[in-house]
């Protein structure tokens, strides 16, 4: 897919105030770490990261995406009268439904025209819809579009170390299936794509390119929504290790394809920005593709993952601490359970970004690689 007319305009982005370290799940888990004799600090050593954060008791995920839509609309000076889409892209939402999107859409009091519905798609279902609302813009149908979503992972946790400690039939190779949950974070991000006749920053999305492996849909898989409806309190089983094996080599096949359709060569590629899974995966995804670590932006040390908000927090914290900077090409490498793999590709010169104002670590411009 390509584009001609499609801009990235702004993101808005939020993250919870609670920290919860590695150490104090690990404490938490104390029952089964004692059971099977589990050393302490295998969660961070196991997945690089060392905190994730959490949204408070009771939120629903709509109220943080309306902050994040209303952040990324401010940011871009944008009249809301003017979107023509919104799309809530998360895994997490209010309710079965009707689509969260519509609650979004009545606080941040867009048009009646505006076509508004929820894209659920994993760790992919933000950039799905920025595929999706860009293909309207370049189409013609509309001059604007909001893509939101909020990601909230207590539940998941909290019924993860429930789980872990009260079953005690469990063994070492169990728990395996268990370790990607307890690595879930919480965020919410918003992005705004315009018409490049309306756009001030000219951002341009270039360029998008999608596979589907799903032989191995069966890798990572959730609670049914029977059983979220009725008390939020899913599991999760996911085969990490297979997971990560078969996921890079759909990201490779991916890879190649999208630099092709692109136009472009791997060295004229100046950042990129992957979906946060851990730091193993990371470090295999970019050897496999041959990229420079030193020019991909990571938060999973921080913020975990974040499922389908991770890659555009990121991306927005790489553009805020001066990571991307004017007239470099960027390279979102998504990938999520199912399996499947989505990546954009954006000429990028001028970054409007608002967030919340919290504590968080900053990256130094001094760490990074020149661009190419």
């Amino acid at each position: 897919m390509r584009y001609q007319q499609v801009c990235i305009e702004s993101m808005g982005y939020s993250l919870p105030e609670e920290i919860v370290t590695s150490e104090q799940l690990e404490q938490r888990l104390e029952p089964l770490y004692e059971r099977l004799r589990l050393p302490e600090g295998r969660l961070e050593l196991m997945t690089g990261i060392r905190e994730r954060r959490l949204w408070p008791a009771h939120q629903l995920p709509s109220q943080q995406s309306i902050i994040s839509g209303t952040m990324a609309l401010k940011a871009a000076e944008l009249d809301p009268s003017e979107l023509g889409a919104l799309i809530h892209g998360s895994v997490c939402r209010d309710h079965l439904e009707p689509a969260t999107a519509c609650k979004v859409h009545q606080h941040l009091k867009l048009p009646a025209k505006c076509v508004i519905y929820d894209c659920s798609n994993a760790c992919l279902g933000l950039l799905n819809g920025m595929v999706q609302v860009g293909n309207m813009i370049e189409l013609g149908q509309i001059k604007a579009g909001l893509v939101v979503g909020t990601e909230d992972s207590r539940h998941l946790m909290e019924a993860t170390i429930d789980h872990l400690n009260q079953a005690t039939s469990l063994t070492r190779n169990d728990i395996k299936q268990a370790i990607a949950s307890l690595t879930i974070g919480s965020g919410s991000c918003a992005i705004l794509l315009t018409h490049e006749s309306i756009s001030r920053t000219k951002n341009r999305l270039e360029c998008a390119v999608a596979r589907a492996n799903t032989a191995f849909s069966n890798l990572c898989q959730s609670g049914s929504d029977d059983a979220v409806g009725h008390g939020m309190r899913p599991l999760m089983h996911t085969d990490s290790e297979a997971l990560m094996r078969e996921g890079i080599a759909t990201g490779v096949e991916t890879f190649g394809s999208f630099l092709t359709d692109w136009g472009i060569d791997r060295t004229r590629l100046n950042r990129t920005v992957c979906h946060q899974v851990g730091t193993t995966h990371r470090r295999l995804m970019l050897e496999s593709l041959e990229l420079e670590m030193s020019n991909d932006f990571a938060t999973l040390e921080w913020l975990g993952n974040t499922g389908s908000v991770a890659l555009p927090i990121s991306w927005a914290i790489a553009c805020e601490d001066g990571f991307i900077n004017p007239n470099q090409r960027i390279g979102l490498l998504g990938i999520g359970s199912g399996i499947n793999c989505l990546m954009l590709g954006c000429d990028w010169q001028e970054s409007r970004i608002q967030s919340t104002s919290i504590t968080r670590p900053r990256f130094e411009p001094t760490n990074v690689a020149a661009p190419n």
